[in-house]
């Protein structure tokens, strides 16, 4: 899987974690099923190896099944059995180094310019900034493009409907989404409002602006 063609046409990756792994896996599928593309499990969630692989197995090979928090060497060995087919880092971290060597995409976790040059230089195919809100919104990202104006950011954080549209309006390759889409869904919540959100995203980041990147 071609990660960056991935970001660059689907413009959105949605990030699941939860206690309840029999949600969370309901939830991933009911993301699938909605035309989500780009799906992240977070190994911070409850089980997030056997979602992964309970993913892969209702929604086969063809499915784009990514897994976050990625922290160490034996997170990525763990993540790449389990099925996942790319990589997410909070940082610039051991993740990343050792997702690359096993030929996983990854995104790495960045906050500043010195963060994104590391990145670079251990092979990651984009930078996630995180947290984006915290650091400073979509004006951080326009700040950003003028030292990086080629770098792929996906910028994590407090994004909703509308910041997706201001961050892909400022360059931003695509956004990652988390509970401002998933809700309560993780948790046992309603599905069919899992459903009409996943709609307003995807609505929110089609018809955003394209900044070519």
């Amino acid at each position: 899987m071609e990660l960056l063609t991935g970001l660059r046409a689907h413009r959105i990756v949605a990030i699941v974690r939860g206690d309840d792994a029999d949600a969370t896996l309901r939830t991933v599928v009911t993301l699938a099923e909605e035309g989500i593309a780009l799906i992240e499990v977070s190994l911070s969630g409850k089980d997030a190896l056997g979602v992964i692989r309970r993913a892969r197995a209702a929604l086969g090979p063809a499915a784009v099944l990514g897994a976050g928090t990625v922290l160490t060497a034996e997170d990525a060995r763990a993540v790449r059995d389990a099925g996942a087919d790319f990589v997410v880092t909070p940082a610039v971290c051991e993740g990343v180094t050792e997702s690359v060597r096993l030929g996983l995409p990854v995104l790495a976790g960045v906050m500043t310019p010195t963060d994104i040059v590391a990145a670079q230089r251990l092979g990651a195919d984009g930078c996630k900034i995180f947290p984006a809100a915290q650091a400073g919104g979509p004006g951080y990202l326009k700040a950003l493009r003028g030292p990086f104006p080629d770098a792929p950011f996906v910028p994590v954080g407090g994004v909703d409907a509308g910041l997706a549209r201001e961050y892909l309006a400022q360059g931003a390759t695509a956004v990652g989404v988390g509970s401002p889409l998933t809700g309560d869904a993780t948790d046992g919540g309603d599905l069919d409002a899992l459903r009409r959100r996943a709609r307003a995203f995807l609505d929110a980041v089609r018809t955003s602006p394209d900044a070519g990147r």
